[in-house]
């Protein structure tokens, strides 16, 4: 359960924030000052701070820099009701992850957390794979041995060093954010912020704030100027996730920072110009797209300078065997268990599924298998996985094999995300965090299976 440092020296707010946070399932306590707060985290270990940044004795400010001083991967979220950008400006150049001016949405808190959770286990999982696999190739576990992998290390190698915008094509868990931050990591940029938005996660009246900023009176509710993430990744790289969600007006506004590298925040007038990198990543067809008009053909043909197309889990089956012994060493260690091993019929098992979710339904595999399996060896009645008979599999006659693979497919992705909706007795926003996914895209397949809830 992810644990959350609440630092408010207003009672009530301090409360309303534990108990709202607590509903979501985290773990969280409260303090009145900066003080306690750095006790709390000397103590033990939190995966986000949520801090005021006015506070008695020391701020806001100042609590963030010890809090990075004892733990840089900390993810502290800065909230006032005394915004301003300088202080935005300061607390992100400090480390921050974000910075929220109350009022604020305790739904959009919900995602920033969220987003915080993900950026922090993408860090650790980028660390530890840099250090089992640093020998290897340099970087990203996510990369095998097989041929299509090696094809896409070269390009990835090839366009890192220089500005080019990059768009990563590939299914849903097959890694592109890995890859983006691979990118990152092995360009000029390195020692600049790397910055990632899921532009399908956050609703649209609200991502053009996220992403370009808005002036203080500019919606109802801006108290002060705010900081977009183009702006926050001045100097280093924006990494945006699912570009194909962006509306369309919002396209035209990335298209011109892709071309002219200048923006307008919203309700304002100043020009902003920005020196940042573009990552792009799409798990849909967005040739098709703008055949039908939903994403502009000018803006794909700038995102897709250098497109690079991440395979499937089910395409390099060969890498199965290493992946799943990474994720089983690194459980085993995060959970302080003893070290496992999969028998060959575990690894069989692994081997004929077809992965509808890819590596991240791997690495989620083996988690569960780490905390079923009791003994030395993860046996297949570890793994929630099931291969379909083919009585199962009911089909037009004349149906082909790929088709029988995505109808089998959405077939077990349906019944996972009923079972999931029966443990948390209908609950969308706790069935989302289960099946980890964001809420927006457990809505959609909801809407696509038909599922009664």
């Amino acid at each position: 359960m992810p644990s959350i440092l609440v630092i408010e020296d207003k009672d009530s707010m301090r409360e309303m924030l534990s108990k709202t946070l607590e509903s979501e399932g985290y773990e969280v306590e409260g303090v009145k000052d900066g003080e306690r707060g750095l006790e709390k985290a000397k103590e033990r270990k939190y995966d986000v701070v949520l801090t005021d940044l006015k506070l008695p004795k020391m701020d806001g400010i100042e609590v963030l820099s010890s809090l990075k001083e004892m733990d840089h991967d900390v993810a502290v979220i800065l909230m006032t009701a005394y915004g301003t950008i300088e202080k935005a400006v300061e607390a992100m150049k400090g480390g921050a992850f974000d910075f929220l001016t109350k009022p604020f949405d305790t739904d959009h808190l919900s995602v920033l957390i969220k987003r915080a959770l993900e950026n922090r286990r993408l860090r650790a999982e980028n660390v530890l794979l840099r250090e089992e696999l640093g020998h290897h190739l340099g970087y990203a576990e996510i990369i095998g041995k097989c041929e299509k992998m090696k094809e896409v290390s070269r390009l990835i190698k090839k366009v890192a060093p220089s500005d080019t915008t990059v768009l990563l094509l590939g299914e849903s868990g097959t890694g592109k954010e890995l890859f983006g931050r691979a990118i990152h990591e092995l360009s000029r940029r390195r020692k600049g912020p790397y910055v990632a938005i899921n532009c399908a996660a956050i609703p649209r009246e609200l991502l053009e704030n996220e992403l370009f900023g808005s002036e203080r009176g500019a919606y109802t509710g801006s108290v002060a100027r705010k900081m977009g993430k183009f702006e926050i990744a001045q100097g280093g790289t924006i990494f945006l996730d699912e570009v194909g969600d962006l509306d369309i007006a919002l396209q035209a506004k990335l298209l011109r920072v892709l071309q002219d590298k200048t923006f307008e925040r919203l309700g304002g007038t100043k020009t902003i110009s920005v020196d940042v990198r573009v990552i792009a990543a799409s798990n849909a067809d967005l040739k098709k797209a703008t055949e039908k008009n939903q994403f502009r053909e000018d803006l794909f043909y700038r995102l897709s300078v250098f497109p690079i197309t991440i395979p499937p889990l089910r395409e390099r089956r060969e890498d199965i065997p290493e992946l799943a012994e990474y994720f089983v060493k690194k459980y085993c260690a995060e959970m302080k268990k003893p070290k496992k091993k999969i028998s060959k019929e575990a690894l069989s098992l692994l081997d004929k599924y077809h992965w509808p979710g890819n590596v991240r339904e791997l690495e989620n595999t083996i988690e569960r298998a780490i905390i079923l399996c009791e003994g030395k060896t993860i046996q297949p009645q570890h793994l929630a996985i099931r291969i379909p008979t083919p009585n199962e599999i009911r089909l037009r006659e004349g149906a082909g094999l790929k088709e029988v693979g995505q109808y089998a497919q959405a077939e077990a992705e349906r019944a996972f995300i009923i079972r999931v909706l029966n443990q948390v007795r209908g609950n969308k926003r706790k069935a989302a965090q289960a099946l980890k996914i964001d809420y927006t895209t457990l809505f959609e397949k909801i809407k696509k299976y038909k599922i009664e809830t």
